[in-house]
């Protein structure tokens, strides 16, 4: 599997870590209750078919990046900076 970095090029997945589902850029507030905090911290979806997930440019640049992907073909569909997503969460 290759994955376009948007800083780098197309480099081979073995340059990136894996840190899981994008929904680590939805945090709950610091305040936010321990039920919430549970739920965000041990409760994943494990879907086959197309994900957003979450890697480090670990052997490259080290951006952290967006990767949709297809968990059943491995297909990537698109890479976007971390830091773009979040800021056109906000």
């Amino acid at each position: 599997m290759r994955i376009e970095c948007p800083l780098c090029g197309s480099r081979d997945r073995r340059e990136f870590y894996y840190r899981g589902d994008a929904v680590a850029l939805a945090r709950p507030a610091p305040d936010a209750g321990d039920d919430l905090w549970d739920a965000h911290l041990h409760l994943r979806d494990n879907p086959a078919g197309e994900t957003r997930d979450l890697w480090q440019h670990e052997s490259g640049c080290g951006a952290w990046l967006v990767v949709t992907r297809n968990t059943v073909t491995h297909a990537v569909h698109a890479v976007a900076l971390a830091s773009d997503v979040k800021r056109a969460t906000l």
